[in-house]
């Protein structure tokens, strides 16, 4: 017998309307009933729309100025004494969502909102056509309206819009969620982010203080000389760091390229040609899980100095954090998470990498030395550990385990060994460990900075180690990048530079417990 496909049949929508505006939303109904749930409330704003379109009302007309801003009007407004306003004559002309609508037949209350503020209006047959008062009857939360009017205060004392017209802009066919309840549902607030910016106000603060974290990050650089670039977000090699990558494709060029996991050796490159100080505010893509901290897709600042080492970025990095919680909190003393982080300059610890694991881990240099105690401690531990893991790794796991996590005022924890670290320098004192930092705070790394090695047959060997990791099984090691190393061989000046976890920053500076609480459209699985 043929197999045949059965054809779905549409769902049958009946609206309770004999408007013939009523088969220009069919689709759109046909789609709800298929998909979402159809209910009454939304059937109902159809036939309203419908209602709106025959009284010859658009429903998303594009020809209205917006002169003002709500808070402009309420900075501007709000401390007039009641005789002022009385007397005053001036009319303000504001556009926004509707948030909130009381309507007691002839007269109704409602709120709009801008990106700015939210102020109330009111609409009464006194001040309007026939017709407009009508149209108001039809509108709904989550309508956007045009509203020009006086200013007056009412009985509770609240600064409102007299309207003397009002114009639907955008009708709003889906209803907002509850006044009281609004999105509680993390998955929803994070997959319908356009949804939690209208009825969260937190959330709208969160993504104003990144904008500024930013921006003052950026003014930050700038003041001390440092010059802004951008570098290939396709990259032949992966490198930079060590994270597994993700890869695409380009056809004209018949070439693999690889999403940039870092912008290091590029900006490292600009250092070989001449620029002493550059920084670039760039997204990064790294092919590893999700969590509270990570994301595929995120946002870093990394910067290189020429003719500084670490200690002199450890310096920057306190003066860059304080100057952004001053900005964004209005103090170094910053909460989060139930504790006080204090970011005041010259208060940060700073510790060496084995000096932590026995200060704060608990664990003495007789143990940490100890391969096969070590590893049969990190299995014991719930965490894997391959036959042959460099013993320095198996320390950089411990390290993980036992001190990160305890970590919670600001730490420069230094002097990582070398096997971990391909392109940081030696120390001159001890060759085995590099002039590496990483900073922690509130128990995970923000930034890892260390003084640059521009030695092209140190970084060959190294990448040579990395190399054979990789042929051992380690997706994540490091690529030879032969056009880096003959860039060392020109000559790079000795430097040293630094990359910031912006997202994890902004976490911090806003108290919130997830990276997708500061990421706008975080990754998700795709709806089923």
């Amino acid at each position: 017998m043929e197999n045949r496909e059965t054809k779905k049949k549409k769902p049958v929508v009946k609206l309770g309307t004999k408007s013939p505006r009523a088969a220009y939303f069919l689709p759109m109904l046909e789609s709800f009933a298929a998909r979402d749930n159809l209910n009454e409330v939304i059937k109902n704003r159809v036939v309203k729309a419908c209602d709106l379109l025959d009284s010859g009302i658009a429903l998303f007309p594009n020809d209205f100025c917006k002169k003002h801003e709500i808070a402009s009007v309420l900075e501007r407004y709000s401390t007039l004494e009641d005789q002022d306003l009385e007397t005053c004559t001036d009319v303000v002309e504001i556009a926004g969502r509707i948030v909130s609508l009381r309507s007691f037949g002839k007269v109704a209350f409602f709120h709009i909102m801008d990106q700015s503020g939210r102020i109330q209006c009111y609409a009464s047959r006194e001040h309007l056509n026939e017709a407009t008062h009508a149209a108001v009857k039809k509108f709904d939360v989550g309508d956007i309206v045009g509203v020009q009017g006086g200013l007056f205060r009412t009985k509770t004392g609240e600064l409102t819009v007299a309207c003397h017209s009002i114009r639907l802009l955008t009708r709003s066919m889906r209803p907002l969620p509850e006044k009281y309840h609004g999105l509680k549902d993390l998955e929803t607030r994070y997959r319908q982010r356009y949804v939690d910016l209208i009825v969260t106000p937190r959330t709208r603060e969160i993504f104003f203080k990144r904008s500024l974290i930013v921006r003052e990050f950026r003014r930050f650089m700038e003041d001390r000389g440092f010059l802004e670039v951008e570098t290939p977000m396709m990259q032949p090699l992966a490198g930079g760091a060590t994270a597994k990558p993700f890869t695409t494709h380009h056809n004209a060029l018949d070439l693999n390229l690889f999403l940039r996991i870092a912008p290091e050796l590029y900006l490292k490159r600009l250092l070989v040609g001449g620029f002493e100080k550059v920084f670039e505010l760039n997204r990064n893509f790294r092919n590893e899980g999700i969590d509270t901290r990570h994301n595929p897709e995120f946002t870093m600042c990394e910067f290189y100095w020429a003719y500084a080492t670490y200690q002199d970025l450890m310096d920057l990095t306190e003066q860059l954090f304080a100057h952004l919680a001053t900005a964004v909190c209005g103090t170094c003393l910053v909460p989060y998470q139930g504790e006080t982080i204090d970011l005041t300059p010259g208060r940060w610890t700073r510790m060496s990498f084995y000096e932590s694991l026995t200060r704060i881990g608990g664990h003495e240099p007789e143990f940490y030395n100890n391969y096969a105690k070590v590893q049969a401690y990190i299995r014991q531990r719930g965490e894997k550990s391959a036959d042959g893991e460099i013993l320095q790794k198996l320390q950089a796991k411990l390290f993980d385990l036992d001190v990160e996590g305890k970590l919670i005022q600001p730490h420069f924890i230094y002097h990582y060994p070398a096997e971990i670290s391909p392109l940081s320098r030696r120390n001159d004192k001890n060759p085995e460990m590099t002039d590496r930092f990483e900073l922690f705070i509130s128990g995970r790394e923000m930034a890892n900075a260390f003084s640059e090695l521009n030695d092209p047959v140190d970084q060959r060997l190294r990448f040579e180690d990395q190399v054979r990791e990789r042929e051992s099984g380690d997706d994540e090691a490091h690529s030879m990048d032969e056009d880096y190393l003959r860039a060392l061989e020109y000559g790079m000046p000795p430097a040293a530079g630094q990359g910031i976890g912006i997202d994890r920053l902004v976490m911090l500076l806003t108290d919130s417990a997830s990276i997708r609480e500061v990421i706008l459209f975080p990754l998700l699985r795709p709806e089923v």
